[in-house]
């Protein structure tokens, strides 16, 4: 019980439960979010509960909150949860939205790795990442391509980091999450209807329809949860731990079929 756990995004959804579920099991978790109201409510939330945990300030695209959270905490497992998605047509979508897509998903997320693991390399620490990403980052989902394309990139990063920090005991896993209601997917389907316009854009609106009655769906984020702090406290998980088994099927259709299909 004497591991110390960082999750980042840890205000709502996978990584708000998941911080709560390891502090009740009595490790040391530092839960992170993007503002300060964010975090007190994080507080708040934790004292009403009896729950013991550290709730800190860290916006992964600010250098400065990143070097302020490494310099301050020595932890032994990084749960790299903090995301973003916006939906859309990728032929028509704002590329300002995309940029922004990939700051926090791929570009905060990796920087904050790289300190850590300079970090623990220094200390000659056994460590963990696990990474956060999405069934979208082994297969593109209509109209969130942009979004899957940056889960695709942690994906290759997860992998590279995976082979090239085995020899200094840091080990790396993924989680894959299918669809879950944390309301993440229902922000990112209306987060299109802030630029889209069918007067301006090409695209016709009764394309969203299928991704509007798919919210009606979404599985309830507990086991999701339950999966993360299972791979984090996991010193033998696999690397890549798709949820439920039902999408993990789906993907490994997907990418099998992608071989035959044509242009």
């Amino acid at each position: 019980m004497s591991k110390t756990i960082l999750i980042t995004g840890a205000a709502s959804g996978f990584g708000k439960i998941a911080a709560f579920d390891l502090a009740k099991k009595g490790y040391k978790v530092i839960a992170t979010a993007e503002v300060y109201p964010q975090m007190s409510d994080l507080i708040r939330e934790a004292k009403n509960l009896g729950v013991e945990l550290i709730a800190d300030k860290l916006d992964v695209t600010n250098s400065r909150d990143i070097d302020y959270i490494v310099g301050k905490y020595d932890i032994d497992i990084l749960i790299s949860n903090a995301g973003v998605m916006e939906g859309g047509p990728i032929a028509e979508q704002p590329l300002d939205l995309i940029r922004n897509m990939f700051d926090v998903n791929v570009f905060g997320g990796l920087q904050l790795s790289q300190k850590f693991i300079k970090k623990w390399i220094g200390q000659k620490r056994a460590a963990k990442i696990v990474f956060t990403t999405s069934m979208g980052g082994l297969w593109t989902v209509p109209y969130v391509a942009a979004y899957c394309s940056t889960k695709h990139a942690m994906e290759a990063i997860a992998e590279g980091l995976k082979t090239e920090l085995a020899a200094f005991n840091i080990k790396i896993a993924t989680c894959n999450p299918g669809v879950f209601g944390t309301g993440f997917n229902d922000r990112g389907i209306d987060s299109i209807f802030r630029w889209y316009d069918p007067k301006d854009n090409f695209t016709p609106p009764a394309v969203f329809n299928d991704a509007i009655e798919s919210l009606k769906n979404q599985l309830d984020p507990q086991s999701m949860a339950d999966t993360i702090v299972s791979v984090a406290l996991d010193e033998n998980s696999n690397f890549r731990n798709v949820h439920p088994k039902e999408t993990e099927d789906l993907v490994k259709q997907l990418q099998a079929e992608a071989w035959t299909v044509k242009s």
